[in-house]
């Protein structure tokens, strides 16, 4: 096996190790096994954070996702870059145990703009749990800032969102089941995290440490180093501590001059004729485009992204460079379009399966293009969504 790859051999690695590309007959994934496989997935856009589980999950509906929720199997909380991921619950507290502290001070400057003081977290903590006995063990945001408000602390101009963000990276509020109600279905109830977390995982630093390294590198590999700094803002000399112990359980090669690692069955998939067609040959069949949501790990899981975004593609699917990925359609690894609901009657002629309106940006072929239709459709099942012709 080669030490050195293609960019674009990159891309398609990518796309197996993090489940999206299937490479063999196993039973497909429920929703829990996608999320403890990647340990991680970026959750802001909630809506889209559920399809990049389904599409994971080949045959699972959204209804089934939410239900790992309302069950307590999968929680959605801040452990990673400040930012919403949606976690198995059980691994939740021990990644916030590993980063929880470095972010709470990045915020120190922002918190005291907005006069949040020790004390203050420490009133909004005993006044969380309380709104929860009260309210069935589950409240809503708005429901948890009214109850922040009538105690005096203040919760315009984010003041009352950094309070919740701290609540929660500290292990004490999570957010859990849907709230079918507030956002027209599209938020959860807050709930108490030391009582809907059952089963907890306790590692010791150095365990945690090497666990969330190791995992990064197996879903998300090939990776590099300062992939997985930024993915989890640990320091470099914990990486590499970690990465001393993991040598053994992964491999590295080289593109491009720059090492990545990644799992050793990942990495045999370069070697032979049988391997390659199990990633290859699924991209000239019926999964050869696929459709993902705007933050999905297969961009968002690495600081370097051109594997798989051409540079002057980047505009069209991060306008603006503001940090807001729009929805995108893949085609062999490849960021080849954008995608999105349509608005208007005159769009709505033009979208696929009464669910997506694609924004191509270059024709595909007629065997792509039914390949882009069998994706939409997939999605459309996903959603529940019953159109002429759909099984």
């Amino acid at each position: 096996m080669s030490n050195s790859i293609t960019p674009a051999s990159l891309a398609h690695l990518r796309l197996a190790a993090q489940g999206i590309l299937p490479t063999s007959t196993s039973p497909s994934p429920g929703p829990v096994d996608v999320v403890r496989s990647l340990t991680a997935l970026q959750g802001q856009d909630f809506p889209g954070v559920l399809w990049s589980i389904g599409l994971r999950a080949p045959g699972s509906t959204r209804a089934e996702v939410e239900a790992a929720f309302n069950r307590g199997e999968l929680v959605r909380s801040w452990p990673l870059r400040g930012t919403l991921h949606v976690t198995a619950a059980e691994d939740l507290g021990w990644i916030l145990a590993l980063t929880a502290g470095r972010m709470a001070k990045s915020m120190t400057t922002r918190h005291r703009q907005l006069e949040i003081t020790t004390p203050d977290v420490g009133k909004a903590g005993e006044l969380a749990p309380g709104l929860l006995e009260q309210d069935g063990g589950r409240a809503s945001r708005d429901d948890v800032f009214a109850e922040f408000e009538r105690a005096g602390q203040k919760t315009a101009a984010q003041r009352g969102t950094h309070l919740l963000w701290l609540l929660c990276i500290e292990g004490t509020l999570v957010q859990g089941p849907m709230d079918k109600v507030a956002g027209k279905g599209n938020t959860q109830f807050f709930v108490n995290a030391r009582e809907w977390v059952k089963s907890p995982r306790i590692l010791t630093r150095e365990q945690a440490l090497a666990e969330l390294t190791l995992r990064y590198f197996r879903s998300h590999g090939p990776a590099t180093v300062k992939d997985f700094q930024w993915w989890t803002k640990l320091t470099l000399k914990d990486i590499n501590t970690a990465l001393a112990q993991l040598k053994n359980q992964l491999v590295s090669l080289d593109c491009d001059g720059v090492q990545y690692w990644l799992a050793p069955e990942t990495a045999e998939m370069l070697g032979g004729a049988a391997s390659q067609r199990a990633v290859s040959g699924s991209l000239t069949g019926s999964r050869s485009v696929m459709l993902l949501p705007g933050f999905d790990e297969y961009l968002l899981g690495y600081t370097d992204r051109s594997a798989a975004l051409a540079p002057h593609h980047a505009p069209l699917t991060v306008p603006g460079n503001n940090g807001m990925f729009k929805a995108t359609v893949v085609v062999d690894g490849q960021v080849s379009g954008t995608w999105r609901k349509a608005q208007g009657a005159s769009e709505k002629q033009r979208e696929l399966a009464g669910v997506v309106l694609p924004e191509l940006f270059a024709e595909l072929n007629p065997a792509r293009f039914k390949a882009l239709e069998k994706a939409v459709e997939a999605y459309a099942r996903f959603l529940g969504k019953k159109q002429p012709g759909l099984p």
